[in-house]
């Protein structure tokens, strides 16, 4: 029994060996023997698709020759900070202004020697300087939190094409209506930092040093008979707010003849600020002394909210393979872009009776990687425009609609949350060169093809690849139109503006640049 059962202990030993040690073995596979499978990938559609309450949203105009141009509007309810607010006598408005925080990019932010920081923004596509005319009005389309053709029960969607919609029921002029035409007709994400002066009742100066944002003026007129003297009851719940002021509408256009750019925002973290005065009377005995003192009152740039995008002048080659995907024999290129884009679809062992064999094998699955190479010559610079490439790919079960097994099997974390999953993969691999272009993503899917070997009742699911915004985001968003694969889509991919070029799994593809599926593995004695 003690020779049985060490038997039994060195066999498990074994096998657990092989199955985690497929997760630190990297690109040095020993002496592991290798397989490729061809792998069926080809293009669909993603179109309109739900929009509302992301984490990020686009704001601009943003150009990919290989795609076409993407213009990002946004629209967002309004919540006060603090219901009924005490306003007292002769209340007369100083300033209004909207106030939404930049990403910046904190490895490249550097002191600067007259006070404060010098930053650079980050999420920011096409040239840093370009202009935008930018317009913000008072939103008079209502946002309703349950939809009623579910009864009520089911939460209220809003589509990435409703665009037309929102600006139909904009009311009256813009509220940044200022002089200043960096605030309206020739905006651009400005990376300067902001200088806050106050003084306090002694006189003692005192400046703050705020990081880059997005700070307009806004209408006093509006706001004063908005919120100032609203009329009785309006500011008195969050319901009745909402239907009174229905929210904001930001609307883009080009500015002259700049091209634009695109940003990402959180508009969670905007506020509205009203800065005004008012009396405040103090009574000593029989003296009542009046005194004007300043107050403030925020909103909140919370409640829902939905990004609004509209796709024109599109790259017919890319029109052309989404309306037309071969499903077949896969196709040459994969076209994979967020927003109202595209997604790639994957079939693996394709070939007949390819599983069958491989699970009468009897083989130890150490690794199993997807390599993704990217088609250089249709993402290159195109007339000094540059190219933006998607920092991420995300692979996923199609079929089930969730994650593969490897991703959550991965519990690996990178400095910055959104770089974590380093096992499981998807990042970009560039050239080492200082402005290298991208050359290949790589995931691993180990566990996935490891389970469906070993389990001869495991279902060879497809797969699903597109861009990503944030790799722990893996929720899904619907289609305003489900099409033959898929109802939903992840929703970190609605987030991300950008798109990419693949070569796929067909035969005509370059050998070197053909996506396969290589596993890497041992025999058993």
């Amino acid at each position: 029994m003690l020779v049985l059962a060490s038997i039994i202990l060195l066999y498990s030993c074994d096998k657990d060996y092989n199955a985690i040690g497929g997760d630190l073995i990297g690109d040095n596979h020993f002496d592991f023997s290798t397989y490729t499978s061809n792998v069926i990938a080809y293009n669909q559609k993603v179109g309109p698709v739900q929009s509302n309450d992301l984490a990020v949203n686009g704001l601009g105009i943003y150009t990919n020759p290989a795609f076409g141009t993407t213009t990002a509007n946004f629209a967002t309810q309004v919540s006060l900070s603090s219901l009924s607010p005490e306003i007292g006598m002769n209340p007369v408005i100083d300033s209004v202004y909207l106030d939404v925080p930049y990403f910046v990019d904190a490895s490249k932010t550097k002191p600067n020697a007259n006070g404060g920081s010098i930053y650079e923004l980050d999420s920011i596509y096409g040239a840093i300087d370009a202009k935008i005319k930018l317009s913000v009005y008072e939103s008079g389309y209502f946002m309703r939190d349950l939809d009623p053709a579910g009864g009520f029960q089911s939460a209220q969607r809003y589509y990435t094409n409703q665009n037309a919609d929102f600006d139909g029921k904009k009311i009256g002029n813009r509220l940044n209506d200022g002089a200043n035409t960096a605030q309206n007709d020739a905006f651009f994400f400005d990376p300067a930092q902001h200088v806050e002066i106050t003084t306090d009742a002694t006189g003692k100066i005192t400046k703050t040093y705020v990081a880059p944002r997005m700070r307009l003026k806004l209408n006093k007129s509006f706001f004063d008979s908005k919120i100032i003297h609203a009329p009785a009851g309006k500011l008195a719940t969050a319901d009745v707010f909402k239907e009174y002021f229905r929210g904001l509408y930001f609307k883009v256009e080009k500015s002259g003849s700049n091209a634009g750019n695109l940003a990402l925002l959180n508009f969670k973290l905007g506020k509205i600020i009203i800065k005004y005065k008012e009396d405040l009377s103090t009574t000593v005995g029989t003296v009542v002394t009046v005194t004007r003192v300043d107050k403030s009152i925020d909103l909140n740039m919370t409640g829902n909210s939905v990004s609004l995008l509209e796709q024109t002048n599109t790259n017919a080659v890319y029109s052309n393979a989404t309306a037309s995907p071969n499903t077949v024999d896969g196709d040459e290129n994969l076209f994979v872009k967020g927003g109202e884009g595209s997604m790639a679809i994957l079939g693996l062992f394709s070939t007949p009776g390819e599983l069958t064999t491989l699970r009468s094998n009897g083989w130890l699955i150490n690794e199993a990687n997807l390599i993704f190479h990217i088609d250089s010559d249709k993402m290159k610079d195109v007339a000094g425009v540059k190219v933006f490439e998607p920092n991420r790919v995300y692979l996923y079960d199609l079929t089930n609609n969730r994650p593969v097994v490897d991703y959550f099997n991965d519990a690996t974390t990178g400095t910055n949350p959104k770089n974590g999953k380093l096992l499981y993969g998807g990042s970009i691999n560039k050239e080492t060169s200082a402005n290298g272009r991208g050359l290949t993503y790589k995931i691993r899917i180990t566990n996935q093809i490891r389970n469906l070997i070993k389990n001869t009742d495991s279902t060879n699911v497809k797969l699903g690849l597109v861009v990503t915004e944030d790799i722990n985001t893996v929720t899904s968003n619907y289609l305003k139109t489900p099409n033959s694969f898929t109802s939903q889509v992840p929703k970190a991919n609605v987030m991300n503006p950008l798109g990419t070029i693949l070569y796929g799994g067909k035969s005509t593809v370059p050998l070197d640049k053909r996506l396969k599926l290589e596993i890497f593995y041992t025999k058993p004695n």
